[in-house]
């Protein structure tokens, strides 16, 4: 049987994280001492190891609670949502490391005018590899994250009014 403090320290965590685990339902000791301290067996040791591994996966409680609870296809559902998640965060983090290898390149050439006009924007974005399936992307993402900036960067391209409206709707249907 483990202590609270063992147990916690076993995994770097805090004890009150595993009273928060405990009072949410995630994590329960299965007994407690002549003292009323919390004991925890070998299996909610195991438990907590499958816990803390989900986390580092990303993750949240409630799947976790999930996927502890069933063993089928709901738990499954959360894994692959999880995994659909980090996929598209590594496809994001993917374009942006394109785009400044894009900008490297172009500084290798001579280096980029004083000011970005809509050809060098392309311009960096294709050298990066990027297609125009990839660029709808990368603005439907700006859109949706900071429309008011994509709006404004655009304008900073030397896009008219009526194109910077324009390319905001194509960005919508990506």
């Amino acid at each position: 049987m483990y202590r609270i403090t063992e147990l916690a320290s076993q995994f770097g965590l805090s004890r009150s994280t595993l009273l928060y685990y405990d009072r949410i339902g995630l994590l329960k000791p299965s007994g407690r001492s002549e003292s009323n301290y919390r004991r925890y067996s070998a299996a909610e040791r195991d438990r907590l190891a499958s816990i803390c591994a989900m986390r580092r996966a990303g993750v949240d409680i409630e799947g976790i609670r999930t996927i502890l609870q069933t063993a089928g296809d709901e738990a499954t559902d959360v894994l692959k949502r999880r995994l659909a998640y980090i996929s598209s965060e590594i496809s994001a983090l993917q374009t942006k490391q394109r785009m400044i290898a894009g900008m490297l390149k172009l500084q290798g050439e001579g280096g980029p005018k004083n000011t970005v006009d809509k050809e060098m924007f392309v311009s960096m974005l294709r050298a990066a590899g990027m297609d125009d399936h990839a660029m709808r992307k990368l603005h439907a993402e700006f859109e949706r994250k900071e429309p008011a900036a994509h709006h404004a960067f655009l304008l900073s391209l030397g896009i008219s009014e009526k194109e910077a409206q324009l390319i905001r709707i194509w960005s919508w249907t990506a």
